[in-house]
């Protein structure tokens, strides 16, 4: 696929506190932890959300190396469901030191719009803080994550609403995809 030369803004984003969570209001979706490690799913989510995004990190990834990655304690996958249908998720990865990332997160395209990101991210956060609760790792003392300037227009705006703050800015030029994958190849043809 070609690519092309584009400057790309990433912010760092951290909560250090379970007071900083700025709550969203409800919204009409049920928010749950996907208990049993699945490759399949996780695979499918990261490109149904961030494949409109760019998002190519984890492309390559063997089915060994999705059952490694959703094998490690305390890695979590929680899903945003409208109507027994999959509209986002947030992935958890904890650190030894209570550190916590929101490593991905966002939602399918045909959601968005509707208030459920904040709703999502709410309860994803709110989950990093209890992390420990359900693992044997130490407290969360720190809540943080990453996102950049190929992320949709909400994602920055969303996170900041939840109290997050920028702690870091990085600017530099990389190579990206030309356009979007779209969760399947063609699926913007």
């Amino acid at each position: 696929m070609e690519t092309k030369r584009t400057e790309v803004t990433t912010w760092y984003l951290e909560q250090t506190g379970f007071g900083q969570l700025k709550p969203a209001g409800p919204a009409p979706v049920e928010v749950v932890r996907a208990e049993v490690p699945s490759p399949e799913l996780s695979r499918y989510l990261y490109l149904a959300v961030g494949g409109d995004h760019l998002w190519t990190d984890r492309l390559p990834w063997s089915y060994r190396d999705w059952e490694q990655w959703l094998g490690r304690p305390g890695v979590e996958t929680w899903l945003a469901w409208d109507r027994g249908t999959p509209a986002g998720y947030a992935e958890l990865h904890p650190s030894a030191e209570g550190e916590v990332e929101l490593i991905c997160f966002g939602l399918l395209p045909a959601f968005t719009g509707r208030g459920i990101g904040g709703h999502l991210l709410t309860e994803a956060t709110a989950r990093a803080w209890d992390l420990a609760d359900r693992w044997d790792l130490p407290p969360t003392r720190r809540v943080w994550l990453h996102t950049c300037s190929l992320d949709g227009p909400a994602a920055l705006p969303n996170y900041l609403k939840r109290g997050f703050q920028v702690y870091d800015t990085r600017v530099a030029v990389e190579d990206v995809w030309a356009r979007p994958l779209g969760p399947w190849p063609g699926a913007h043809d």
